[in-house]
């Protein structure tokens, strides 16, 4: 009953402080979002994560949120599910995000799944993130999958983004809080030990996923309301008006990087398609380096987190003390 209860209140706190945020500009320069597809498959019903494949053109996948089994499914242009994977040697406590990347070396495709979910900010003494070879065929299988375990440098948070660098290859989790964070995973990744995921920048209030750009130029991370793309450095790239979404849950970016994607939770749930203003758009191919030169272009602790003004951020203490009252009120009529 506590953790129901709890549940309740966190959703009030966010979506009285949400309530209160600026939405975020349109652009004037793009053509507006298009819906790409809908889900037709019954059993995606809670669409968290989203990704385009490396390798099958036209193909994209997703998983579904917490309460569900280890699974991922690849869907068609046409929003049928063309193959269910399972996944073996893993656990979906609360998956809430997946990433692609290809090897550079051998061309090959790489899935990542993000069982980071954790709505009482430290409940779990670890999380998990799961690496799977994209298969070659798209049939239904029984995928292996690599488990790596994470902990923060300060401690238990709530995350529903992961993203990769594929200039570098390496991982990055970001959290959804009132004051979220980018933290990033080790430059190389242990399986015998938990790895320590530290803070390297800010992140926009309350993000529900992330994603880098094809070309490692740029990586976005949305909200419920918008999405804000970032130059590697942390510098504030551009602010996206997102499409109105039943709960809006996944974001990446199309393969040839000029525009966004993003979905939602909720049976027969659509994918649109987000075109990027110009200057926001990738245009490189991504030149592999050593993970090491990663230090001179990761995220900046002096990142402003989303470009907030300082009247966003009164809006939202204002809105955050308003919640805690409510959450105060409510908490003692449920004792």
């Amino acid at each position: 009953m506590g953790d129901v209860v709890f549940r309740v209140l966190a959703a009030v706190a966010a979506t009285f402080a949400l309530s209160a945020l600026p939405a975020a500009p349109a652009w004037a320069d793009d053509d507006g979002p298009e819906k790409l597809f809908t889900f037709k498959d019954r059993d995606i019903t809670e669409s968290s994560g989203l990704a385009v494949s490396p390798t099958h053109a036209n193909v994209y996948y997703t998983h579904n949120d917490s309460s569900a089994a280890p699974v991922f499914y690849a869907v068609g242009g046409d929003g049928r599910t063309k193959a269910t994977f399972h996944l073996r040697g893993a656990q979906a406590r609360d998956w809430e995000a997946m990433a692609a990347s290809r090897d550079p070396a051998t061309g090959q495709g790489t899935l990542w799944f993000a069982d980071i979910g954790d709505n009482l900010d430290g409940a779990w003494p670890d999380v998990s993130i799961y690496k799977v070879t994209e298969p070659r065929t798209l049939k239904d299988a029984t995928l292996p999958a690599t488990r790596y375990r994470f902990r923060y440098a300060g401690g238990g948070r709530n995350a529903e983004g992961i993203m990769i660098n594929p200039r570098t290859g390496r991982l990055y989790v970001v959290s959804k809080e009132f004051s979220g964070s980018v933290y990033a995973a080790p430059k190389k990744l242990s399986t015998t030990k938990v790895n320590v995921l530290r803070r390297v920048a800010a992140a926009p209030i309350m993000a529900t996923d992330a994603a880098y750009a094809p070309d490692g130029s740029s990586y976005v991370i949305r909200t419920y309301f918008s999405a804000t793309l970032f130059r590697p450095s942390g510098e504030t790239l551009a602010r996206v008006t997102m499409p109105e979404l039943r709960q809006a849950e996944s974001i990446a970016y199309t393969a040839d990087g000029k525009a966004l994607l993003v979905g939602s939770e909720g049976p027969n749930s659509p994918v649109y398609r987000v075109p990027l203003p110009q200057r926001a758009q990738a245009t490189r191919t991504p030149t592999p380096k050593p993970v090491a030169a990663e230090e001179s272009a990761r995220p900046s602790d002096t990142t402003d987190g989303g470009g907030l003004s300082a009247k966003d951020v009164l809006i939202w203490l204002a809105a955050a003390a308003g919640a805690t009252g409510v959450i105060t009120f409510i908490a003692r009529r449920t004792r």
